[in-house]
Order: C-alpha cells, then structure tokens, then sequence
C-alpha cells in the first residue's frame, strides 16, 4: 500500500491513497512490514523515479539516450539539477532495456509525474522519428505503415513496398 499518513495512534495509522482512499492499518501490520518513505528520503536528497523502457538494436543506443532524458527533462516536478540519467539495463535477445532515471522533490506527485513521463517518453520518441516498438512486433516490415502516429510524420512519408527477392539466383524463370 501507498499513501500519505494521514494520522498515527496507539494501535492504528490512517493512509490516504492516491486515489484518495483512506485506509486503517493496524500498527502490528505496519512494525511486521517493511516501510518506503518517499517523504523522507526527498527531504534529505531528492527522489530517483525510474522507468524502463526496450528498443530494437536496430536503435543507435546514444539518440535513445538523448531521447529519454529529454522526455524526463519535458516533465513537470523532474529536477534539472541532478540532471537524468540513463542506464542500459539488459541485452535481450530482441531489444535492448534502458532505464530513465530522475530526481524529484515533489514524492506526493509520484503518481502523476510517472504518468506525464511516461507521455513524454512517447511524444519525444514519436518526434524523433523513432519507433517504440519491442518486444513484440513481427519483423515482416515492408509495405506496412510505421507506428509513428501520422501528425509526427513528414509530410511527404509513403509506406515502402513489400520486396520479394528470389534467393536462387541461377534461375531466371520469374518466379
């Protein structure tokens, strides 16, 4: 569970949700627990979010660099300074995995600021020209449309035609 203390007592704690939902935890759940204070830990030294996101290999890595941390820096209560970082976080057998990290010291905006970084993600990719499209897409590719959303494409963007190469060259009969 996730929320804001909204009142402690002797053998209960009150949460507030983000959905707004009060909740009444009793204090013998919440001592044999483990408990996150975002609170806190943006008081002392700001708060990392991280979202992850993969991308085919057919990517240059350092544009999809550039792209996520333009996408962290397009987002509201994100923190210029610690600037956002990248990490790469596996190599899949389809797709790489990079990690978009950032700092912020709104944690009672955690919810909201995920979900506008997560549009931002999509919009700076989709402007960049480059598809967010692992791990499940078929690698049949010609003659289909990019998934590039049609108001970020140039104007004069035709889908290439389907291309059937015949693989014994010998043969010349057309087929």
């Amino acid at each position: 569970m996730e929320g804001d203390i909204t009142f402690k007592a002797l053998l209960v704690t009150h949460l507030r949700t983000t959905k707004n939902v009060e909740i009444t935890l009793p204090n013998s759940t919440v001592l044999s627990g483990a408990i996150l204070n975002f609170s806190t830990a943006a008081k002392e030294s700001a708060l990392i979010l991280h979202t992850s996101i993969t991308i085919g290999y057919d990517a240059p890595w350092r544009r999809v660099h550039e792209l996520l941390i333009a996408a962290a820096s397009a987002t509201q209560h994100i923190l210029k300074d610690p600037p956002p970082f990248v990490l790469r976080t596996a190599l899949n057998d389809f797709y790489d995995s990079y990690q978009i990290n950032a700092y912020t010291d709104h944690p009672h905006e955690m919810a909201r600021i995920y979900s506008d970084l997560h549009q931002n993600i999509q919009d700076k990719f989709n402007e960049g020209g480059m598809e967010i499209m692992s791990p499940h897409y078929s690698q049949l590719r010609d003659g289909n449309n990019t998934t590039i959303p049609e108001n970020y494409r140039p104007a004069d963007y035709a889908a290439l035609g389907l291309r059937i190469t015949h693989l014994d060259k010998g043969k010349s009969d057309g087929t």
